[in-house]
């Protein structure tokens, strides 16, 4: 009988491919032209992500220093707990925690979504019921069932099996898009592009600026995933600033994807023709119909080959991180204590990656008219947790300046302070009703939902919290800072 595999450590690359692949998802396949129709353009919508660019990196190089410097499962629950207390912790991670764990049942719902485009039976017959617009058939039951099962399996044997996945993943994902820029540009007009803003009746704006800053309603989403990358950072060989410094370059490089296949994909036909007459998956439609014959089928199963592929790394990437956002908030007895039990061979949150798998399996009963308002949930979960994240980061130079930094960030407190404040205003306008990044009422009440369904878990562990004290339960948190390899200082 062979002996269980034993816990490895996962590089910088690695890393990288957790990130990329955690942000860059189906989006960019499946309803890139939407993003078109809510910004008025393929231009605006081009500028929104180059605006989100310049937004987002700030907050994501608060994650580059804090990361080495605090190498333990949690991320901004870790962060926010050394800089603030038990209280903002919470705040910060609970709000983490559902943001991934939606994006776990996310990735289940569209994989049969896509699935059932090249595989028609799986929709076939009569749906088995409809929930919120969206049909349920058995056979997208089974799908996400299987998949559910099988990703869950990868992540129990800890995250280097699940890195081992999504190195392969990643590559064909970063192929598939290269294949459909170079592609989209073959057929470039610059006529394609006019209007170049226009309100067609989605979204509250009005020019071509009010137009790209309406993608921040969902940019958060789509953005989302460099922290899962804190969360395996007690898994890490090696460097650790490396490991804190992929956090940036995933985030930078995913926003320049999706900016240049808004401007590629929007360069190959009328935007307004590519969003009302290309279904799901409109990239891969698109190619189809503008290449016709041979090439055009060839470059439609290329493009969906990559969408299945970024399903999968983003759902394996959040699978692998929520059981540790979990048991990092029960390790401080934020939550009950049972979510930070570990497997003694893998590492694996056990008790964390039940729940989340039980989650998962759920996804498929759901189906797609739940896809809008949990999009727009999550993107709220993440803009609070970057905001406490980069207020956290900055207070900690002035309350611990002499910590060891691996990493520092340029521009130091000042680049934090931004970072805190573009957060906290993406936030308010997540929130206002009437703002162009408004998220929905049904978005506000399931935000609203959760914290409620967050306080009960904390005042239920309640007595476990206070039975232990203060010093000793952050000391269980940050316990395994011990442990991390040794990192120089970064010049």
């Amino acid at each position: 009988m062979s002996k269980p595999e034993t816990k490895k450590g996962i590089g910088a690359f690695d890393f990288f491919c957790i990130g990329f692949g955690a942000i860059v998802g189906v989006g960019w396949a499946v309803s890139i032209n939407k993003w078109m129709a809510n910004s008025g353009g393929s231009l605006p919508a081009c500028a929104g992500y180059f605006i989100a660019l310049i937004l987002v990196v700030p907050v994501a190089l608060c994650y580059c220093e804090l990361t080495p410097m605090l190498p333990v499962a949690g991320g901004g629950a870790a962060f926010a707990y050394k800089a603030f207390g038990e209280k903002i912790s919470f705040l910060s991670g609970w709000a983490a925690f559902g943001a991934f764990v939606t994006l776990i049942p996310w990735e289940a719902i569209y994989i049969c979504d896509i699935a059932s485009i090249l595989f028609p039976v799986l929709k076939s017959g009569d749906p088995l019921y409809t929930l919120a617009g969206g049909d349920i058939y058995l056979g997208n039951i089974v799908l996400g069932t299987i998949c559910t099962v099988v990703f869950f399996w990868i992540n129990w044997r800890g995250a280097s099996a699940s890195a081992s996945v999504q190195r392969i993943l990643c590559i064909i994902l970063l192929a598939a898009g290269g294949i459909a820029i170079i592609a989209s540009l073959g057929k470039y007009d610059v006529h394609n592009f006019q209007p170049v803003y226009e309100n067609i009746g989605r979204g509250t704006h009005n020019s071509f600026f009010t137009g790209a800053l309406s993608i921040l309603a969902t940019a958060p989403f789509f953005l989302c995933g460099f922290e899962t990358i804190p969360q395996a950072v007690e898994d890490a060989s090696g460097d650790l600033a490396s490991v804190g410094k992929t956090v940036v370059l995933s985030v930078t490089l995913a926003c320049l994807f999706y900016a240049i296949l808004l401007f590629s994909l929007g360069s190959a036909m009328p935007w307004q023709q590519f969003f009302s007459d290309m279904k799901s998956p409109a990239a891969a439609n698109l190619l189809q119909t503008v290449y016709q014959g041979g090439i055009g089928s060839a470059l439609y199963y290329l493009i969906m080959i990559g969408a299945l592929c970024g399903l999968l790394t983003t759902w394996n990437s959040f699978l692998m991180a929520s059981p540790r956002l979990m048991m990092s908030l029960a390790r401080a007895n934020m939550i009950p204590k049972i979510f930070a039990k570990q497997h003694p061979v893998y590492g694996t949150p056990t008790t964390a990656m039940i729940t989340c798998g039980v989650l998962s399996l759920a996804a498929p009963f759901l189906g797609m008219g739940l896809i809008d308002p949990l999009t727009s949930f999550s993107a709220a979960g993440y803009v609070l947790s970057w905001m406490i994240t980069s207020f956290a980061c900055a207070h900690l130079r002035k309350k611990e300046p002499n910590m060891h930094r691996p990493y520092r960030l340029p521009g130091g407190s000042k680049t934090a302070w931004f970072g805190g404040i573009f957060s906290a205003v993406v936030l308010i306008m997540l929130l206002i009703p009437g703002s162009p990044a408004y998220m929905g009422n049904l978005a506000v009440i399931l935000f609203a939902a959760w914290y409620i369904l967050g306080l009960v878990l904390y005042f239920v562990s309640a007595g476990e919290r206070n039975a232990v004290p203060i010093a000793q339960r952050e000391a269980t948190l940050f316990a395994k800072m011990s442990e991390a390899p040794v990192s120089a200082p970064s010049k």
